[in-house]
């Protein structure tokens, strides 16, 4: 099996957050040429929702669950989180990537916030076709809560691991992960605590840069490491080039 890669998108990076869904077709479009010129074969791409479900899933409370007749916010989160899919698909397939969504209210199940299970048999035969799935935070049924979100970063630490990805990186509004205005080359469990690192300025249900983090830890633990950098240098990431960001290493 080739070198599997995953790429995965920052909300802030498509969406305007302080907005009401405002996509960036702009920075859309430049990705998806980084994308198409440097490598397809291999690569899952996962996004993340930005301003376009953030408020949703805040307004009715996924964060807390869903209730018997209760149940409108689903529709509402997976519609906003669907539509931003269709706009970053179309985008990818404009410079001829072969690229198709894949919504995780469809195929994920979690409990108590955590993801549980997540169908991929459907996603190995895509990358066995040269296909790239791109997949979304979005909200998944819950068996504790009713529902749930799960990020972008949490689909990243399980899919990684369950399509034995052998690269990771996240694509940020930030040329890596910032203490002090300077970037962090590389955090491990033992260096994380010793830094002084700021939460989303914007609406986010999903724990922002230390969510992140976190996620990315857990998956270094599993023997993954991992690479934060700003969105210019992808086609560098792409590449196996350096990026000038910050990796997320295990001890």
């Amino acid at each position: 099996m080739s070198e599997r890669v995953l790429l995965k998108l920052g909300g802030s990076i498509l969406t305007d957050k302080s907005a009401d869904c405002a996509i960036n077709r702009e920075s859309l479009a430049t990705i998806a040429a980084a994308v198409a010129a440097v490598r397809t074969e291999g690569t899952v791409i996962i996004h993340g929702a930005g301003s376009c479900g953030h408020p949703e899933a805040k307004r009715y409370h996924l964060d807390k669950g869903a209730a018997p007749g209760e149940t409108e916010g689903i529709y509402v989160t997976h519609r906003a989180v669907s539509g931003l899919n269709a706009e970053v698909v179309s985008a990818l397939r404009e410079k001829g990537v072969a690229a198709i969504g894949v919504h995780p209210l469809h195929v994920g199940v979690a409990d108590k916030g955590r993801l549980v299970a997540f169908e991929c048999r459907h996603l190995e035969t895509m990358l066995a076709l040269g296909m790239v799935p791109v997949i979304h935070g979005d909200v998944v049924m819950d068996l504790s809560r009713g529902a749930c979100i799960v990020s972008g970063d949490q689909l990243v630490r399980y899919l990684a691991a369950a399509l034995s990805i052998s690269r990771v990186g996240l694509a940020t509004d930030v040329p890596g992960v910032l203490d002090g205005g300077r970037v962090v080359p590389e955090i491990t469990r033992r260096t994380v605590v010793n830094l002084h690192i700021g939460d989303s300025m914007h609406t986010d249900v999903t724990g922002g840069m230390r969510g992140k983090i976190e996620e990315l830890l857990g998956l270094a633990d599993a023997g993954t490491c991992s690479d934060i950098f700003h969105v210019s240098r992808v086609a560098d990431f792409l590449a196996g080039s350096d990026h000038g960001g910050t990796s997320v290493r295990g001890e």
